[in-house]
């Protein structure tokens, strides 16, 4: 029987697409248990990307680090979420930014070559791919039309909205670089939204 990681991975994916019993079975052959500590790395820039992980539970952080050593928080990627530096891995490329956990964070990763060969034995697998390249895709656009057209009040409340509960597991400065914002003005937003 699975374990619940494996259970949760499985829920994942079958909201997904429906999985032949065979082709969950190979789940626990092809996705292998990490553990990072809170500050560890799933990949640093400069480095090839070989995974994609599955984030059973903790958080991770997606950020580039300019040449002066400034910050930006691209993304975060909670519980239930897939997690890689996709164009890299895909290009067989080093990446540009680093995933970072920022809690002790369990994953589940399956090396890019088993995930190409399972996505070529069946077709719940290219569904699977699919849906989630989709589903990378929209968040980018989203992410790029935020910081274009929309105020740093309006860009925090869909933060909020789009992760709930990561206000009170996250640094403010990551929230902020994230928001393109200083935490000073993080602050100053928040306490306006506390008033209103």
């Amino acid at each position: 029987m699975f374990s619940p990681a494996y259970l949760q991975l499985n829920k994942v994916l079958q909201n997904l697409v429906e999985m032949p019993a065979d082709e969950i079975a190979k789940l626990t052959r092809v996705f292998q248990p990490l553990t990072l500590k809170n500050g560890e790395f799933l990949v640093r820039a400069g480095e090839i990307p070989s995974q994609i992980g599955f984030v059973v539970s903790g958080i991770l952080r997606l950020y580039y680090v300019n040449s002066a050593g400034t910050e930006f928080t691209k993304s975060f990627c909670p519980e239930n979420h897939f997690v890689t530096a996709y164009s890299a891995l895909v290009l067989n490329q080093p990446a540009k930014f680093f995933i970072e956990a920022l809690e002790e964070s369990l994953l589940l990763v399956v090396d890019y070559s088993q995930y190409v060969q399972l996505c070529a034995g069946h077709s719940c697998w290219q569904t699977i791919d699919h849906k989630l390249v989709e589903a990378l895709f929209i968040k980018k656009e989203k992410r790029e039309a935020e910081l274009l057209l929309d105020d740093a009040t309006t860009r925090y409340q869909k933060f909020l909205k789009e992760y709930p509960d990561l206000e009170n597991r996250v640094k403010q400065y990551h929230i902020a670089s994230y928001l393109g914002i200083s935490p000073v003005s993080l602050s100053r937003i928040r306490k306006n939204l506390q008033q209103n």
